[in-house]
């Protein structure tokens, strides 16, 4: 790999740490910023769901943008809009919380749908390895913004207020990181390489991949925001519950990692898919059957190999389901608003269910149900095809002529 490539790879680590560290570091602080803004429980959790409406109705907007300025152009500007956003969140009062949180969503929206158009123009040859390092840099920075959110709030006596702010240097580092991309692209080329032979809104294999990243996200969410007091439900104490929480998504980092590395070795992903969406229902069937710790212990094992597989899956879908950096540009528009819609639903509605029958049965049912219909759109999206009919594909990939790295 020449030096060019290795400093945009590591652009593309450092960059993948900022998508979720902002994010990830406020549910630990939730009590923190409640107390001293005076905010209701509701207000609280409209802090985690405001972003992923952000990436829903934004994502399409981010690939166009991309394919008009450049991806790495927009992805600068999203790092922007991102550390304006950080910076803001913690500023001020209520309004000041809300309005750096939607600007957040914003600026990170567009390493969310860009980049992997960019493993897809940069790193033909090794989408699945490179996709590999995205998910799992993901994973990794969002567990450790999880995880010292309390030490340097409550340790170092920083407070909500500064803890929030120190990712805001995370960001800067990868802007920094990511300014010698801006002498790359061709805006040109770009758009010449963007355009689809048709709406990609309209291809049947987009939708089942999109689908594919909803159901993926929807789990992921659901998982995330209920599974400790679903744990409690068994007897299990809240501390313990909590570091519970944290053992899934270690578990969740080898699969993130392996899972694309296969994925990219065979042409037709159905295989890799079946084997990924059957540990994901074994862990959500022991869940539904099982109340013993080791036991449950177990389940969250499997749910997490599960969830991890499938997002760097669902990633992976994006590039080996495209022809060209374009396509897949717009491809991970269209599957990530699809996506982060059906997220943002998920936890209200596992919520509502416990609300009305007083019992986690019926959200573990559902889960079931999700990870059912996850199986049949893998098995749609894997299947070796183009979101295009091949005569088209290649036409468009004729016409990316894009300098390499």
């Amino acid at each position: 790999m020449n030096t060019k490539k290795t400093v945009l790879l590591a652009g593309i680590i450092l960059v993948s740490f900022c998508l979720r560290t902002p994010l990830t570091a406020v549910g630990p602080l939730v009590d923190l910023i409640r107390a001293d803004l005076a905010i209701s429980n509701g207000l609280a959790g409209f802090l985690t769901a405001l972003p992923l409406l952000v990436f829903a109705a934004f994502s399409p907007a981010s690939s166009m943008l991309g394919s008009k300025i450049g991806n790495e152009l927009t992805i600068l500007i999203g790092l922007l809009i991102l550390t304006a956003g950080v910076l803001f969140r913690s500023a001020g009062g209520t309004a000041a919380l809300l309005a750096g949180t939607f600007f957040i969503g914003l600026g990170i929206v567009a390493g969310n749908v860009l980049i992997p158009s960019i493993i897809k123009q940069k790193f033909p040859d090794k989408v699945g390895i490179v996709t590999s390092a995205y998910s799992v840099s993901m994973f990794i920075s969002g567990g450790l913004a999880s995880g010292l959110s309390i030490p340097l709030a409550d340790g170092l006596h920083l407070g909500w207020r500064y803890t929030l702010d120190a990712s805001a240097v995370l960001v800067l580092a990868a802007l920094l990181l990511w300014l010698p991309q801006l002498r790359q692209p061709n805006p040109a080329a770009l758009r010449k390489a963007a355009a689809a032979p048709a709406s990609i809104w309209r291809s049947p294999l987009a939708w089942q991949v999109s689908l594919f990243m909803g159901l993926q996200s929807f789990l992921f969410y659901c998982v995330v925001a209920w599974l400790p007091a679903i744990l409690r439900s068994y007897g299990i104490n809240a501390a313990t519950a909590g570091w519970m929480l944290t053992f899934y998504q270690i578990c969740a980092i080898p699969a993130s990692f392996i899972a694309p590395v296969f994925a990219d070795r065979c042409s037709d992903q159905r295989g890799i898919t079946v084997v990924v969406c059957l540990i994901y229902l074994a862990g959500m069937l022991i869940f539904f059957l099982g109340s013993g710790f080791f036991l449950l212990l177990l389940g969250i094992a499997l749910i997490a190999t599960g969830s991890g597989a499938s997002i760097s899956l669902a990633f992976t879908f994006i590039c080996l389901r495209t022809s060209s950096a374009g396509q897949a540009s717009e491809l991970s528009g269209m599957s990530q608003s699809v996506g982060y819609l059906l997220a943002a639903t998920g936890p209200a509605l596992l919520g509502f269910l416990f609300d009305y029958s007083q019992t986690w049965t019926s959200s573990i049912v559902l889960w079931i149900l999700a990870t059912v219909l996850l199986l049949y759109f893998g098995l749609c999206a894997g299947k070796d095809r183009y979101v295009f009919p091949r005569e088209q594909a290649e036409n468009a990939l004729k016409e990316e002529e894009v300098k390499p790295c």
